[in-house]
């Protein structure tokens, strides 16, 4: 990985960051939020595939974890975006060679990533005796999803875009 790669990736994830635990919480839909340090890792992976976007996922989870107002146990995040990082970036895998995946596709991937990554988090909690009632769990990993995929068209296009630009002999050699 390149320091500008990771100087970028380190720059969007700190952004991401900060608006999730600063602006959204006032949009919250009964609690939930956005979670955008989700959308940049599956932004990452469907770009740059699931090495990349397991790393990224881990420090974005990490950051999640110890971000205020966390009142969770740490490295749930980080478990849940890495996971993530790794199911979308088998998405890019799958792909025949098209570094630029259909919207349809993304559209199921970003889908697919919160319903995976929010159900990690959640079922993580519970195995640690997180007090939370099965309907409230399956509330908050649907309002997850639909957050995540009311912001994908405003999050996924510039994310996936400036990760393209940074090395793009490589987004064409991977593809």
């Amino acid at each position: 990985m390149t320091w500008l790669r990771a100087l970028v990736a380190f720059a969007i994830v700190s952004f991401a960051l900060v608006l999730q635990v600063s602006l959204f919480p006032h949009l919250a839909w009964h609690g939930v939020v956005p979670n955008l340090c989700l959308l940049v890792v599956v932004g990452a992976a469907l770009t740059r595939g699931p090495q990349f976007a397991m790393v990224l996922g881990f420090a974005a989870g990490v950051a999640l974890d110890l971000a205020p107002p966390a009142d969770h146990l740490a490295g749930r995040w980080a478990l849940a975006l890495v996971v993530v990082g790794y199911v979308a970036g088998q998405v890019r895998q799958g792909s025949r060679g098209d570094s630029r995946p259909a919207s349809g596709t993304v559209l199921a991937t970003v889908a697919a990533s919160s319903f995976v990554g929010t159900s990690v988090f959640a079922l993580s909690g519970v195995v640690l005796g997180d007090p939370i009632a099965i309907p409230e769990l399956l509330e908050v990993i649907v309002g997850a999803l639909l957050w995540d995929l009311l912001l994908t068209p405003l999050v996924l296009p510039p994310v996936m875009a400036l990760f393209r630009r940074l090395e793009p002999a490589l987004a064409h050699m991977n593809g």
